[in-house]
């Protein structure tokens, strides 16, 4: 069954001059401050677009992982992961890096390293964002 979740944005002003709040309106947690200057400069307690993205994806890695483990009969006790969205003015999102440590019974590392490998491939955001650079940093705790 597939499934659609919405969030919305209200923006006031010009790009670099103007604010916006971004609400995750399907599951109701909040709306949030977005600027330019936190977008290009320093957060100061305001999201942006690339840290929305690292979020999604690193929760979505986490999950694609998770699933790839537990289907191999090497199910996770922990997975910690990152995800680090860099934005460049003027180019856009130019790369992102999943960082993962996992904790994993009777896993070594290099097969550790090759289910993230996968688990970045088959992650649906990843392959929503098929046009930037993705790496995988991954070892086990």
């Amino acid at each position: 069954m597939a499934t659609t979740r919405t969030a919305s944005t209200r923006w006031e002003g010009t790009l670099f001059e103007g604010s916006g709040r971004v609400t995750l309106e399907s599951s109701g947690l909040g709306t949030y401050d977005v600027s330019w200057p936190a977008r290009a400069e320093q957060p100061d307690g305001k999201t942006s677009p690339e840290e929305l993205i690292a979020a999604a994806h690193s929760s979505c890695f986490s999950m694609a992982l998770s699933n790839g483990l537990a289907k191999a009969g090497t199910p996770a006790t922990s997975l910690d992961t990152s995800a680090d969205v860099t934005f460049q003015p003027g180019e856009g999102i130019t790369g992102i890096k999943l960082s993962v440590r996992g904790v994993v019974p009777g896993m070594s590392a290099e097969d550790f390293v090759a289910a993230a490998e996968a688990a970045k491939d088959g992650c649906p955001v990843s392959q929503a964002l098929t046009g930037t650079t993705i790496t995988v940093d991954a070892a086990l705790a």
